[in-house]
């Protein structure tokens, strides 16, 4: 089987909820087709955008299931198995092998909290479980660790990772990253999930981006990285300038977690456009409803997405 390539633009998908709070696979199999038809070059599930803390294992075999079948091989798939320790991550990796996934993404251990000689010794005891290509998943927000640049690149020339997916937020640790991969001979694909900052990433010499907001607006994402593509950095500018305005939308919400104003904007733009249902969130995190919900609509409709 010939390992797929990637790069691009690969959003985390949502997972879309019915009213009574359960997977909605037709809803996510809308999600899932308007993102190929948009052009993405991959699908990233499991991920902080689909809401994989809260899910058991049997829906998360759902949406695994659903992904590989949806996708139907014309994106690769990749899944994360984030765990809190290297032997439930390896149980998740099953589930993803079982669904037939093309990548996992691991983060660091999280809970028991881990020396930076422990947070290797856990993707190098996750890649030799699995043979599928493992990205280690940077995004210290959620599990209070950020991962070191020389030890990703490291295990990047060993071939134990294949890729970072960056979420940290931290654009001159990047930075450093992507100069650190490129002196070794790029073993490493290098993702960012800073949507509003993706002009800059792409400038430095990220492959791509894996942006939340690309659940609503993949069109632009898309049109974004191909002009970078073509060094149109003006085109990258307008659009880049277009998708922050759009962003807009995860700071309507107050006095809620960030995942009700976050992931909550994501799924009222995206029942607004109706491509889902509900703009339900997983318990016990509110959906957002209201004045909340009109300010949110009003910016969308400015954008002028498409279903």
């Amino acid at each position: 089987m010939t390992t797929p390539a990637f790069r691009g633009v690969i959003p985390p998908v949502l997972t879309p909820l019915d009213e009574s709070g359960a997977f909605d696979e037709a809803a996510f199999e809308r999600l899932v087709e308007r993102l190929i038809a948009a052009g993405v070059h991959g699908l990233f599930v499991l991920g902080s955008s689909g809401e994989v803390a809260f899910l058991s294992d049997d829906e998360r075999a759902r949406v695994l299931e659903a992904s590989v079948r949806v996708a139907a091989g014309r994106v690769p798939v990749i899944a994360g198995v984030n765990e809190m320790t290297p032997a439930r991550v390896i149980g998740q990796v099953r589930l993803a092998e079982a669904a037939g996934v093309d990548a996992i993404v691991a983060t660091a251990p999280y809970y028991a909290r881990p020396s930076a000689a422990e947070v290797e010794a856990h993707f190098r005891a996750v890649a030799a479980a699995t043979s599928l290509p493992v990205f280690a998943y940077d995004v210290p927000v959620r599990v209070h660790s950020k991962l070191d640049h020389a030890m990703l690149v490291r295990l990047g020339v060993e071939g134990v990772l294949a890729g970072v997916k960056d979420s940290s937020g931290d654009d001159v640790a990047f930075r450093r990253l992507v100069m650190a991969n490129r002196a070794a001979g790029s073993p490493l694909v290098l993702f960012t999930g800073h949507e509003v900052v993706v002009d800059g990433a792409l400038l430095a010499g990220a492959d791509g981006v894996v942006p939340g907001l690309g659940n609503v607006d993949p069109v632009r994402y898309v049109q974004l990285f191909d002009a970078a593509g073509a060094a149109d950095w003006a085109r990258v500018r307008v659009l880049q300038d277009e998708v922050a305005e759009l962003f807009e939308i995860v700071f309507q919400a107050s006095g809620v977690s960030g995942e009700a104003a976050g992931l909550g904007a994501f799924k009222t733009a995206l029942a607004h456009l109706g491509v889902i249902s509900s703009n339900r969130m997983s318990q016990p995190v509110p959906s957002l409803e209201g004045d909340t919900v009109a300010r949110i609509t009003a910016i969308v409709d400015r954008a002028e997405l498409s279903a």
